[in-house]
C-alpha cells in the first residue's frame, strides 16, 4: 500500500513513546502528571488504542528530555498516523487496525479450521462466507466487505509481498461453501496462489486427529522494525485480540512448529487441493 501507514505509525510512535518515558525514569502516573492528563490516556497512548496529537507529543518530548531532531520525526509521525487508511471509507469494515497491520506485515502466518483465509478467497466465496456469518446483512454493505477484502489481496502483487504461510485443517476444503462451482473456483485460486514464490500452503488431514490447534483459528503477523512488536491476531464472537507480549508469542509460535510438522508437506497438500477441486463439478 503507497504511503504511510497510520497503523503502523500509531504503533510505531506508541513504543517509541513508552521507551523514552522509560529512558527518562517516570512513571505513566508521573507522565499524566506532567502532561496533565489522566494515566488512562497515557496507557492508551502507549498501547495504540488511540491516536496522540501532535501537540501532546511535541510536550511529551520536552518532558523525557528528546532532542530537537527526534522530537520532529515523532510530530511528523503523529501527524501520519492520524491520516485516514484507504479501508476507513468502509464504514462498516471494523477492522482497524488489523488491515494497518496486514499491509505492512513482511510474514504471514494463517491458520483456519473453517474457511480459506481472506487474503485466498474468490469474489464469490467471500460473499457467501460473509453471508453465512451475518444473514441479516444489507446487500449494500456485504458487497462493500466483499470489495474492501478483494483490496486486501493487492499486496500479492507488491513488489515485495509478505510471505504467506497458510495453514489449513482439511475440513475447511470439504465445507460446501456457496455449491460446487465457487468450491472449484476457490479450490482453484489457492492452487494459484500456492504456485507464488511468497506463499506456502500446508493441509493438516483428518489423520491427523486432535491436535495442538484443534480449538483455535489465530493470525501471526511479523514486522521487519523493531519499534513494531509482532503481533497474534485472533477473532471471535467475544471481539477481536492482538497479542504481542514475547509469552503470548512464544505460545503461538510453538502451535505453528507443531502444526508444521503434523502437517503435509507443500507438495502433498496442493496435489490433496487438486484432488478434491475435481470433485467440485462446476
Amino acid at each position: 500500500m503507497a504511503g504511510a501507514n497510520p497503523t503502523l505509525r500509531r504503533r510505531q510512535l506508541a513504543t517509541r513513546l513508552r521507551e523514552l518515558r522509560k529512558n527518562a525514569g517516570l512513571s505513566i502516573e508521573e507522565a499524566a502528571q506532567r502532561l496533565e492528563c489522566s494515566t488512562a490516556k497515557i496507557s492508551r497512548i502507549e498501547t495504540a488504542q488511540r491516536s496522540v496529537i501532535p501537540r501532546d507529543v511535541r510536550d511529551l518530548c520536552q518532558i523525557y528530555g528528546v532532542d530537537q531532531s527526534e522530537a520532529e520525526a515523532l510530530i511528523s509521525m503523529a501527524r501520519e498516523a492520524r491520516q485516514p487508511g484507504w479501508w476507513q471509507e468502509y464504514e462498516d469494515l471494523d477492522l482497524d487496525p488489523y488491515i494497518g497491520l496486514e499491509g505492512e506485515a513482511t510474514a504471514i502466518t494463517m491458520y483456519e479450521t473453517t474457511t480459506v483465509p481472506s487474503l485466498f478467497q474468490t469474489e464469490d466465496y467471500a460473499r457467501e462466507v460473509i453471508r453465512g456469518c451475518l444473514p441479516r446483512i444489507k446487500q449494500e454493505v456485504l458487497e462493500e466487505r466483499v470489495d474492501a477484502r478483494l483490496k486486501r489481496q493487492r499486496l500479492h502483487l507488491q513488489d515485495d509481498p509478505p510471505r504467506c504461510c497458510v495453514l489449513l485443517d482439511e475440513s475447511v476444503l470439504h465445507r460446501h461453501v456457496g455449491g460446487p462451482s465457487v468450491m472449484h473456483a476457490q479450490l482453484e485460486r489457492v492452487l494459484e496462489l500456492a504456485d507464488l514464490p511468497h506463499v506456502i500452503i500446508q493441509v493438516i488431514p483428518f489423520t491427523v486427529g486432535a491436535h495442538i490447534g484443534f480449538d483455535s483459528m489465530f493470525i501471526l503477523l511479523e514486522f521487519p522494525d523493531n519499534m513494531v512488536p509482532d503481533t497474534v491476531y485472533v477473532e471471535s464472537l467475544m471481539g477481536d485480540f492482538y497479542l504481542e507480549k514475547p509469552r503470548e508469542l512464544g505460545r503461538f509460535r510453538e502451535v505453528i512448529t507443531h502444526l508444521r510438522a503434523a502437517a503435509l508437506s507443500s507438495r502433498d497438500s496442493v496435489s490433496l487441493i487438486d484432488d478434491l477441486r475435481k470433485k467440485y463439478v462446476p
